[in-house]
């Protein structure tokens, strides 16, 4: 890859091996990047441990979702969605267990995936796609087995309510949706940009990011990111960050945020922004949580770079890998 390729790479998703050691990175060239954090993270660790193990082109388009099983990598580009057995990652041994397309409508143009969630109550993979719709993906028959529908415009981002059994949509139309797994029924649709203490209209409607934890949900995009009550719908507190936020997470008692912006935003669950600690990448697209391995406890952030940060404390960088 030529300077002008890494000038223009941006990371758009990650996923850690299921034993933590790895990192699986993906980027805007169909590539994916593995990482020894392992190696990275040694006390004689050297600049050649912060370049990946094994790079490799995954996808014909961009690599927007990453997601792990206990024994398998899941990769979302052009399409379609890909399985790789990460054992064999790690000897570097490239070739993919499967790919699978959803049943799309339209023929002319490829929607892209931007978004996938594993339900572990009956192992099936959720994908939120670019022609509106959520195809649920059975990844033991390896079949499609049903397609949610009821967003206008393409769907950002899934999580899954694991206890409710319950899906949760982000789209593009400005609406969460809260699906119930079992029937495919759409339960509920908040249109965020209707409550006035969210709503951003400079900004748009769209919902870019979107997680949960039990009864609480966190969403943001156009909209301010807020934090909600699923029980009673309704936001409990909107947090002033300026640029629109791509990824959030629960954190102990705290909120991590990225988005627009070299930063890392720090929320307290009431609303204040507690610090913003600087990042490499001008914005950021991607923010993963090592919770595999206590060994290797890292988060990990990547955007408009082809740097991924490292931060073994969450009050500063540590080092940062580069594909």
């Amino acid at each position: 890859m030529g300077p002008v390729e890494l000038l223009h790479m941006s990371v758009f998703s990650q996923s850690f091996s299921p034993c933590g050691r790895f990192l699986a990175a993906g980027n805007n060239y169909g590539e994916i990047a593995l990482f020894s954090l392992a190696a990275a993270l040694s006390p004689d660790a050297t600049a050649a441990n912060q370049k990946p193990v094994l790079t490799f082109t995954a996808h014909e388009g961009p690599v927007f979702s990453l997601l792990s099983t206990d024994s398998v990598l899941l990769s979302a580009g052009n399409g379609e969605v890909s399985a790789w057995n990460w054992t064999e990652l790690i000897k570097k041994n490239v070739k993919p267990l499967w790919t699978k397309r959803p049943n799309y409508k339209s023929s002319l143009e490829i929607p892209e995936i931007n978004s996938m969630a594993i339900n572990p109550r009956d192992d099936s993979l959720a994908i939120g796609a670019g022609d509106n719709n959520v195809h649920i993906l059975d990844l033991e028959h390896g079949a499609f087995k049903a397609t949610l529908q009821g967003h206008t415009d393409y769907v950002h981002c899934v999580c899954i309510r694991e206890r409710e059994a319950e899906l949760l949509s982000g789209s593009e139309d400005g609406a969460v949706r809260m699906w119930d797994c079992r029937t495919g029924q759409s339960v509920h649709c908040i249109e965020v940009h209707k409550y006035e203490s969210c709503a951003r209209p400079q900004h748009g409607k769209w919902i870019s990011c979107l997680t949960t934890d039990s009864d609480w949900m966190l969403c943001g995009g156009g909209p301010s990111l807020s934090l909600w009550h699923l029980r009673s719908l309704s936001p409990t507190s909107v947090f002033p960050l300026s640029g629109c936020q791509r990824r959030a997470a629960f954190h102990q008692d705290m909120i991590l945020a990225v988005g627009d912006g070299a930063f890392v935003s720090h929320c307290l669950l009431g609303g204040e922004v507690k610090g913003q600690i600087p990042c490499t990448p001008p914005s950021l697209n991607t923010l993963k949580l090592n919770t595999k391995s206590s060994e290797h406890r890292v988060l990990t952030v990547g955007g408009g770079s082809s740097k991924i940060d490292v931060f073994t404390n969450l009050s500063y960088r540590a080092f940062s890998l580069s594909f």
